[in-house]
C-alpha cells in the first residue's frame, strides 16, 4: 500500500468533511484517555484481588481509635474515620484562610513600600521579599518551630503579657470569650453587613452618576461598631471572660488550664506560609501599579489628590486587574503548600488522614483519592471566588 496516497486520500476525505474532521482528533484523546484510566483501574483491581484487598468507602464509620491533638470540634478515639477526616480538613482550612489573611496583608504593605520615595522604607521592604522568598519554605517552617517557638520558656516560667495571655514551649494561651445572647449579637452584625454593601452600592453610583464621594468608609466602620454595641446597652448582650490559669500536673510538670490554647504547630505553620507567600504578593501589587500609566498619578496629582487618595482612589483600581491573577495562584500554592504541616507534627489533612487513618487501615487508594479529591475542590473554590471578583471589578467598556 502506497502510505502517501492513503494519506493523501484521508485529507481528501476530511476535508470534505469538516465536522468530522473538527470532533474526530477529539473523540480519539477521549477514548485515549477512557483506555489509559480503564487499564489502570483493572490492573489495580488485579492487584487488590490477588492480595485480597477490598475497595469501598465503609471504613470511614468505623472507629478511629487515635485522637488527634488539636481540633475545632470535638472528637477522641471513639469518634470514627469520617469524623477524623473532618477535624484535618478543618485545621487545613484554618490554617489556610489565616495564612490568606496575614499574607494579603503583609504583601500589600511591602509591595506598596517597595515603591516608597523614602530610601529606608523601600530598601528594606526589597531585603525581606530577596530574603524570604529565596530560603525554601519547609526550611522556613522548621525555623519557626524548632528554632524559634521551642526556645521560649517552660509553662512555670511563661512570657506574661498584661497577666492576661501567656506564651510558652507548649503554646500561646490566650482568655476565652464567654458570650451572653449570642445569637442577637450575630443578628445585629448580619444587619450591618448588608447595611454596609447597600452604602457602598448606593456610594458608588452616586459617584459614577454625579461624580459625588460618599465617604462610605467612615459610614460602614460607624455602623459596624454601633449596632452591635447597641446589643450590649439593650440587647442584653454580655461578654465575660475566661482567663488562662497556670496548674501543677505533678511534681514536675506545669500547665494553663482554661482559656484557649494555639499550639505552637499552628503558630509555627501560620508564620511560615504568611511571610513566605507575602513576598510573591508584593511582587504581583508591585507590578499591578508600576502598571498604571504615569499619566493617571500626574493627572489624580492636577486635581489636587493627595499620594493617599491617588493610591487608593486611581492607582489601585486599576491595578488590581493586574494584581488579581498572579496573586489568585498564590493563594492556591498556600492552600497547598498548608500539606506540609506533616513535617512538624501538625494535624492537618495529610497528617491525620492520609497518614494516621491509611496506615491503621491501608485504605490507600481510597484515602489518596479522597484527599486529593479535597484539595482539589479547595482550589477550584479559591479559583472561582478570585475569578468572579476579578470579572467584578474589571473595566466594563461602554
Amino acid at each position: 500500500m502506497d502510505i502517501k496516497k492513503f494519506n493523501f486520500g484521508i485529507n481528501n476525505y476530511l476535508e470534505d468533511r469538516p465536522k468530522l474532521k473538527k470532533f474526530l482528533p477529539q473523540g480519539l484523546t477521549l477514548l485515549a484517555i477512557i483506555f489509559i484510566l480503564g487499564y489502570f483501574t483493572y490492573n489495580a483491581q488485579v492487584n487488590m484481588g490477588n492480595r485480597g484487598i477490598v475497595f469501598g468507602f465503609g471504613f470511614l464509620s468505623q472507629e478511629s481509635s487515635f485522637d488527634i491533638q488539636f481540633s475545632l470540634i470535638d472528637y477522641d478515639g471513639s469518634y470514627s474515620y469520617g469524623r477524623a477526616y473532618l477535624v484535618g480538613l478543618l485545621n487545613t482550612i484554618l490554617v489556610s484562610v489565616i495564612g490568606i489573611v496575614f499574607a494579603t496583608l503583609l504583601g500589600v504593605v511591602v509591595g506598596v513600600s517597595r515603591l516608597s520615595s523614602n530610601f529606608l522604607v523601600s530598601k528594606f521592604a526589597e531585603t525581606y521579599v530577596e530574603i524570604f522568598r529565596n530560603i525554601p519554605l519547609l526550611l522556613q517552617i522548621f525555623f519557626w518551630y524548632f528554632a524559634a517557638l521551642r526556645a521560649l520558656p517552660l509553662p512555670q516560667d511563661a512570657i506574661n503579657l498584661f497577666d492576661v495571655t501567656y506564651l510558652t514551649v507548649k503554646g500561646w494561651f490566650v482568655p476565652r470569650f464567654l458570650w451572653t445572647n449570642f445569637s442577637i449579637l450575630i443578628g445585629s452584625l448580619i444587619l450591618a453587613i448588608v447595611a454596609i454593601i447597600s452604602i457602598s452600592i448606593f456610594a458608588k453610583k452616586r459617584q459614577e452618576t454625579t461624580g459625588e464621594r460618599i465617604p462610605a468608609f467612615l459610614i460602614s466602620l460607624g455602623i459596624i461598631i454601633i449596632l452591635p454595641l447597641l446589643t450590649f446597652l439593650f440587647g442584653g448582650v454580655k461578654l465575660d471572660f475566661e482567663y488562662p490559669e497556670l496548674i501543677q500536673q505533678s511534681p514536675t510538670i506545669f500547665n494553663f488550664s482554661g482559656g484557649v490554647g494555639i499550639i505552637p504547630e499552628l503558630i509555627a505553620l501560620a508564620l511560615a506560609l504568611s511571610l513566605y507567600t507575602a513576598t510573591f504578593i508584593a511582587e504581583c501589587v508591585r507590578a499591578g501599579i508600576m502598571g498604571v500609566g504615569k499619566g493617571q498619578k500626574e493627572a489624580a496629582a492636577s486635581i489636587g489628590l493627595t499620594p493617599g487618595q491617588t493610591l487608593r482612589l486611581v492607582v489601585m483600581p486599576q491595578a488590581l486587574r493586574i494584581i488579581i491573577p498572579p496573586t489568585t495562584n498564590q493563594y492556591l500554592n498556600l492552600t497547598k503548600n498548608s500539606s506540609l504541616a506533616a513535617a512538624i507534627a501538625y494535624p492537618d489533612l495529610v497528617l491525620v488522614f492520609a497518614g494516621t487513618a491509611m496506615m491503621q487501615t491501608g485504605r490507600a487508594i481510597e484515602i489518596v483519592s479522597i484527599t486529593m479529591l479535597t484539595y482539589l475542590t479547595l482550589s477550584i473554590l479559591i479559583s472561582i471566588f478570585m475569578n468572579w471578583y476579578n470579572k467584578k471589578i474589571a473595566i466594563k467598556e461602554k
